[in-house]
């Protein structure tokens, strides 16, 4: 069944809100050390917005939208009514556009349909975020958790530029929802140097493959040297986006795999 992400993307969004509403807003958010919950209201308030403008735009790039941005609101009121403007903008445009429409995104995917996953994902992490900075953690949906986990893996860390090089180390890790499919993911290193900043990288990574057939036995031999990680939907997806520790998984298997792919998270999401 087809997730419906904008009605994810309120459910998240209003229970991010009613979280940080009334929150001390010093508080700090341990997920997110450097922020307090101050600062993930008006993050998540200025990510809505912009993703708004874009989609509400038809934006097939983002300076105007970066050249408009708002000002950050002084009081925690401010940033409430930011928020809540911002949410209600970006569902209306969501809501209003055609899925295949073409608009501005980083991704490989540029259409309304993969900003519409993207917000639903962002918001349902950052709620998790919220509820951590309060204590108030609540279960994560266990559909729309199994939907982060493959984003994560297809799109974050998924992917090799053609100046790169990934080169696989041998180990893999399967991940093993206990109610969802599960992703068999190949650890190794990145190397290249972009050529656009310049910047070089050797860095360890993983990618996400298909599961070894019945007649392909260089990859049952791998598959033999892997190590299975195992839970909920919602841990999986908190531990690959940083936001919950491993002791919530159970590991069986080779353990340098999963130190392998411990390495790969400890990296973060940008």
């Amino acid at each position: 069944m087809a997730l419906d992400y904008v009605d994810h993307l309120r459910s998240d969004s209003a229970r991010f809100l009613a979280v940080l509403r009334e929150a001390d807003p010093s508080l700090r958010v341990p997920s997110c050390p450097d922020w307090d919950a101050a600062d993930l209201l008006w993050h998540l308030g200025e990510v809505q917005w912009f993703w708004a403008t874009i989609v509400g735009r038809r934006l097939q790039d983002p300076e105007p939208a970066e050249v408009d941005k708002p000002s950050r609101p002084a009081s925690q009121a401010g940033l409430v009514t930011f928020f809540e403007d911002a949410h209600g903008a970006l569902v209306e445009a969501l809501s209003s556009a055609d899925p295949a429409e073409p608009v501005w995104m980083w991704a490989d995917d540029k259409t309304v349909g993969y900003v519409r996953r993207r917000q639903a994902n962002e918001a349902l992490i950052h709620r998790l975020d919220a509820e951590l900075t309060v204590g108030d953690v609540t279960p994560l949906d266990p559909a729309l958790a199994a939907d982060s986990l493959d984003e994560a893996f297809t799109t974050m860390y998924g992917g090799t530029p053609e100046w790169g090089t990934f080169t696989p180390s041998g180990r893999s890790v399967r991940i093993e929802p206990d109610d969802a499919a599960p992703l068999h993911v190949r650890l190794g290193r990145f190397t290249g140097t972009s050529p656009s900043s310049g910047t070089s990288y050797d860095e360890p990574a993983c990618e996400l493959v298909g599961e070894p057939t019945v007649g392909d036995r260089a990859a049952q031999d791998a598959a033999a040297q892997h190590a299975t990680l195992r839970g909920s939907a919602g841990d999986l997806s908190a531990w690959v986006w940083g936001r919950r520790d491993i002791s919530h998984l159970t590991i069986t298997g080779d353990r340098a795999a999963i130190a392998d792919l411990t390495a790969v998270i400890e990296e973060g999401i940008q």
